[in-house]
């Protein structure tokens, strides 16, 4: 069976730092308006862009980043969504069906600059919120400037457990956000509940479905050349046993992958892991050399033996706890350096 199968849940997940990491030269940061478009609002992972005035992530763990000005943030959003909301590094509050002009700060900021991260959150199953950006709304007077990002942006692939299915708060306490966090880098994962690496039957692959916008077909081929990644980490597998893909039919849509990232990303360090399962180890490792004897010497396995405890570190024998998570990452941002 695959791997998180419950009913898609689409959940807004916003954090507000005051002065996170926001760094502003007035007279070269150029005031914004708030809109999807605006030129202050940094994105990070795959959004579709298509409409200028509602912005729609594809894939968990999408986020954008934006500078303000003024004492107060809300959020325009389009239909009814879950949300979380962190203010000035504050505890996580939760908005149930959400919708309209949300405001985030019922209580004012101090005056001054501070800095807004939004990202949103697909889960598995049928359709459940509505997860368009449609921009900030800020005081009068006020408006957007540049935040500082870091350069390095660390690209996670894989299925529910990298997309956090079991963990408290999904993608946030998930091991491929909390690992580009440990590392200072900015983060993508291209991961939903539910695939496999090898298309099988009843299983998305990975293989091929990576290079899209989102998960669905109908999105548009993804545009590589919006930003270069400094790696990629790989973990896929799980659903392909349940799906009674073979050692050969695993390892070869493994090469194939590792090429086609290659072709997307030459500079790159591209990390497979182990699966936490220790299936299919043979064929990641034969995959990896395969791509090393072809004269790529930045394709790395990560072995994972020892990780986790299952009875202590997971939900249900597969899908790490918080506590799993944070053992992961802790030992994949080592391995990354």
């Amino acid at each position: 069976m695959p791997i998180g199968t419950k009913s898609r849940v689409v959940t807004l997940v916003v954090a507000v730092v005051a002065g996170f990491t926001t760094v502003v030269n007035p007279a070269v940061a150029a005031a914004g308006d708030g809109s999807p478009s605006d030129a202050n609002i940094r994105y990070f992972g795959r959004w579709d862009t298509r409409s200028p005035g509602a912005y729609v992530p594809g894939w968990t763990g999408a986020y954008a980043v934006v500078g303000f000005t003024g004492t107060t943030v809300k959020l325009r959003q389009r239909g009814s969504v879950d949300l979380y909301a962190s203010v000035d590094g504050g505890a996580w509050a939760s908005h149930k069906k959400v919708s309209g002009t949300v405001n985030l700060t019922p209580s004012r900021l101090p005056s001054g600059t501070h800095t807004l991260r939004v990202a949103y959150r697909q889960d598995a199953g049928s359709y459940s919120g509505d997860e368009v950006f449609q921009g900030v709304v800020l005081d009068s007077g006020a408006h957007t400037v540049m935040a500082s990002v870091p350069s390095r942006i660390v690209e996670f692939v894989g299925d529910s457990i990298t997309a956090g299915y079991k963990s408290s708060q999904e993608a946030l306490t998930a091991y491929g956000w909390l690992t580009g966090e440990k590392l200072g880098a900015a983060h993508t994962e291209i991961a939903r509940p539910s695939v496999c690496l090898y298309p099988a039957s009843g299983c998305i692959g990975m293989r091929d479905r990576y290079f899209k916008t989102g998960l669905d077909t109908s999105t548009p081929d993804w545009d590589f050349s919006r930003y270069q990644v400094s790696d990629v980490v790989i973990n896929l597998g799980t659903n392909d046993k349940g799906h009674n893909v073979s050692g050969a039919q695993f390892q070869s849509a493994y090469v194939t992958l590792l090429q086609r990232i290659r072709a997307k990303y030459p500079n790159a360090t591209i990390h497979a892991m182990e699966i936490f399962k220790q299936w299919y180890v043979t064929e990641t490792k034969a995959a990896v050399a395969a791509r090393n004897n072809a004269g790529d010497g930045k394709v790395r396995y990560v072995s994972t033996e020892g990780w986790l405890t299952p009875a202590a570190d997971t939900a249900d024998g597969t899908h790490p706890n918080d506590a799993g998570h944070r053992k992961i990452a802790a030992r994949l941002a080592a391995a990354i350096g």
